[in-house]
């Protein structure tokens, strides 16, 4: 699995996790048993369980943050697939000392192109580029 697609798998669990209230580690067993497919690496898990447990612990956090860089919307108009992405984004930008930004906003804006609308890929890059890096802090 590469890191692109371990990416992928977080952020389906985060967008799941805005309809299923489970434990992060619940849904990240429950994912991986029903749709993970092929066999996941143990440098893939640990990057999964990372990136999901981390924007939950982070999320009040990362949403003022995404909020702040909206420009005439709520969060709460944002479907749940964009603030998905968003929030992994953010996440990976604030708190995530091996991504480069660079990195971080090209990869949100492919699953944007995979599983948002079509004017999606150019509205997250525009959030996330008005969102400022900062010097990364370990989460744990």
């Amino acid at each position: 699995m590469s890191r692109t697609s371990a990416r992928e798998d977080a952020f389906k669990i985060l967008f799941q996790q805005q309809f299923v209230k489970e434990d992060a580690r619940q849904s990240i067993s429950t994912y991986l048993e029903n749709f993970g497919g092929q066999e996941t690496a143990p440098e893939d898990l640990d990057f999964i369980i990372d990136e999901v447990t981390g924007v939950l612990e982070h999320r009040d956090a990362l949403d003022e943050l995404i909020e702040g860089a909206l420009k005439g919307w709520s969060l709460y108009r944002l479907s749940k697939v964009d603030l998905s992405i968003l929030r992994l984004s953010a996440y990976e930008i604030r708190y995530s000392s091996e991504i480069p930004y660079s990195v971080t906003i090209n990869e949100a804006v492919n699953l944007a192109k995979k599983y948002s609308q079509e004017q999606a890929p150019s509205f997250i890059n525009g959030v996330l580029g008005a969102i400022e890096p900062c010097e990364k802090i370990p989460t744990t």
